[in-house]
């Protein structure tokens, strides 16, 4: 594990304070999520989750996604907490980012709260904002955090951080 607690400053928020299990928590800031010039998702009703070395995780709803650029795949993945995860490729216009986005359609007992909320990478689409800040990806393929400036780390996701 790595050298992780800084001495914060006011407003910040260290993943290394965050739980595991996950907690989901409501935000009322402002989540965007934009591809290929479309507004694919815009919203003040996300929830983060907040999981131990990682930054949070914004889930949307449904209701606030532009869902006609969105198709199901086959692509799935578990999670020890929140259970099967199903996973969307986003299009518009000629541009495709396969597995952009998931979600928990039937999530474990503890999240539901996250039913049908979606997920999306920062990595495969062109901008995520929270609030006017565009967020920084977290590192890796897997995992799709959102990191703001008000996030420290390090966060788990990069080379060399599998074991932690």
């Amino acid at each position: 594990m790595p050298e992780h607690k800084q001495p914060l400053k006011p407003g910040q928020e260290s993943v290394w304070d965050y739980p595991r299990p996950p907690r989901v928590e409501p935000t009322d800031r402002r989540v965007r999520v934009i591809f290929n010039g479309v507004m694919i998702a815009d919203t003040t009703r996300a929830v983060r989750v907040l999981e131990t070395s990682h930054p949070p995780a914004y889930y949307i709803p449904p209701e606030d996604v532009q869902m006609q650029y969105l198709t199901q795949t086959r692509q799935r993945t578990f999670c020890e907490f929140k259970g099967a995860a199903s996973y969307w490729t986003v299009k518009v216009g000629d541009r495709i980012s396969e597995n952009a986005a998931w979600g928990y359609l039937d999530p474990a007992p503890g999240y539901e709260t996250i039913k049908g909320y979606l997920m999306f990478y920062p990595s495969r689409v062109d901008a995520c904002y929270v609030d006017e800040e565009q967020v920084t990806p977290q590192e890796g393929d897997f995992y799709g955090g959102w990191i703001t400036a008000n996030i420290v780390g390090p966060f788990k996701g990069g080379p060399g951080t599998s074991g932690w």
